[in-house]
């Protein structure tokens, strides 16, 4: 069922014609952690508000997905497709490099579709390496995460891992009003991204070519602020001997991260986004494949 629900968002990915006439699955997920955070962060005991939220919103996707599983394997495929997203992720991606070529500010218009940074002083270069880490991240938490939910627990899992993902860019900041009570949704999204985000390095060194580079990629992934995010970047960092992350802006506010690949190239161009992009589908056939072998072995 995974294999053919990868191919099919690979073909139709997320189609403006339906998604035009009725609301996106993470769209909904969206608006019901809106209404939770709206009514419900406020007053004292924001951390059991939050993690009750939180609870609530795991129970009601368990729930929804079992309902659906229900009405048989065809139903399965077409709701996993549908909670898949490298087709639509490739795209905004593909966007930003397009809009570079074009100009500047065509290139920061796209970037700023996709990441929370500030971008209005972006260089092309800050955009194309914005663009890189945001396909690296999402690669993990869009496709390999939510694939892997699927195989350990179907439908129940897919759509857990999605509203959790959900609530986790929504209230899981370090921020006055979220800090407490979208602490549980940070930690229990750090919690299921753990494995993914390690899977999704490994099969990008396979396909760039640096497993060699194992150690570097966990000592790279460590310096990342994220416990998860550094290592599909670290591992696309070292597969395109260019430098992530580094300075960036928030708010207004400039943050001095440190540099994920320090000696890698730092002056990045819309062909670094390209082979980042490369990358990517390669390391999605790789998925493909081995989930073939499994299916042929077992």
């Amino acid at each position: 069922m995974l294999f053919l629900a990868l191919l099919l968002d690979s073909v139709f990915g997320e189609p403006r014609w339906l998604w035009s006439r009725m609301p996106h699955p993470a769209v909904i997920m969206g608006r019901a952690v809106s209404v939770l955070d709206r009514h419900w962060n406020k007053g004292s005991h924001k951390e059991i508000k939050g993690s009750v939220a939180v609870a609530a919103l795991v129970i009601g996707a368990g729930l929804i997905g079992w309902g659906l599983s229900q009405f048989g394997i065809l139903v399965s495929i077409l709701c996993a497709a549908i909670l898949l997203a490298q087709k639509s992720l490739v795209a905004h991606v593909r966007a930003v490099a397009n809009g570079l070529r074009q100009s500047k500010d065509s290139g920061r218009a796209a970037v700023a579709m996709i990441v929370s940074r500030d971008t209005s002083d972006m260089t092309p270069s800050d955009t194309s390496r914005a663009a890189i880490e945001s396909l690296s991240e999402n690669f993990s938490d869009g496709v390999i995460a939510p694939a892997f939910w699927f195989l350990i627990a179907g439908l129940p899992g897919i759509a857990i891992y999605k509203v959790v993902n959900t609530a986790d860019s929504m209230i899981g900041y370090r921020t006055p009003r979220h800090e407490a009570f979208g602490w549980a949704a940070a930690r229990l999204d750090d919690l299921m991204n753990w494995v993914p985000a390690r899977l999704t390095a490994g099969l990008i060194a396979v396909v760039g070519g640096t497993l060699n580079a194992a150690r570097d990629i966990t000592n790279d992934a460590a310096l990342h602020r994220s416990p998860n995010a550094g290592w599909p970047e670290a591992a696309m960092a070292r597969s395109l001997a260019i430098a992530l992350a580094g300075p960036r802006s928030y708010h207004g506010s400039t943050r001095d991260l440190a540099w994920v690949n320090k000696g890698g190239q730092r002056s990045l161009t819309p062909s670094n986004i390209d082979a980042a992009v490369a990358i990517t589908w390669k390391a999605w056939w790789l998925t493909l494949a081995v989930l073939f072998l499994i299916e042929v072995i077992l």
